[in-house]
């Protein structure tokens, strides 16, 4: 693939993850959807001209965002963690045992959490006791309802590129002459 085609897909897809993300300002309960979707947008990339060019649009993606999106939490999530797993999934999946990938996959969806929790607290200077609801720590039942979520969220990248591969990629190929 020529340079010129790799840097329009990357500026393509880079303007669409953006966009998403701005819509977490329009639409208020898409705070955790909208920078899931613009994540699962590098697959794209990852497939068809690289991780480099992925990292790139991540990181534009993300700078931008927290310069440019209001909700500064659908930013930080975007960034911590949903930005670039799919961009290294695919790392973590070359590993042969499947129980070994999914141990490596939920400590670093652990440690962003607690890192992006502790971020807010320290950044936004939120106080940590005001995250006790009737004694119960809400950040670590979200945490625990969010280890779920991130188990789904893998099988749902997973599905996503097997569509891509199989139906996608021959139009966007036929199309663009990738």
């Amino acid at each position: 693939m020529k340079p010129s085609l790799k840097v329009a897909l990357g500026g393509a897809v880079a303007a669409l993850s953006l966009v998403l993300m701005f819509l977490t300002a329009v639409i208020p309960f898409g705070t955790f959807a909208f920078p899931t979707f613009a994540g699962m947008l590098t697959v794209v990339l990852v497939i068809e001209i690289g991780y480099g060019y992925s990292a790139a649009v991540y990181a534009a993606t993300a700078i931008l965002s927290f310069l440019l999106i209001p909700d500064k939490e659908a930013a930080l999530i975007y960034t911590v963690f949903l930005g670039y797993y799919p961009i290294i999934k695919s790392l973590i999946e070359r590993i042969k045992n499947r129980v070994v990938q999914y141990v490596v996959k939920l400590v670093l969806f652990n440690a962003c959490m607690v890192g992006a929790f502790f971020i807010a607290v320290n950044l936004l200077s939120i106080p940590s006791d005001s995250f006790n609801l009737f004694g119960v720590s809400v950040p670590l039942v979200f945490l625990l309802i969010g280890n779920v979520f991130f188990v789904l969220y893998d099988l749902c990248v997973t599905r996503v590129v097997t569509i891509y591969l199989l139906k996608w990629r021959q139009k966007l190929n036929k199309n663009t002459k990738l």
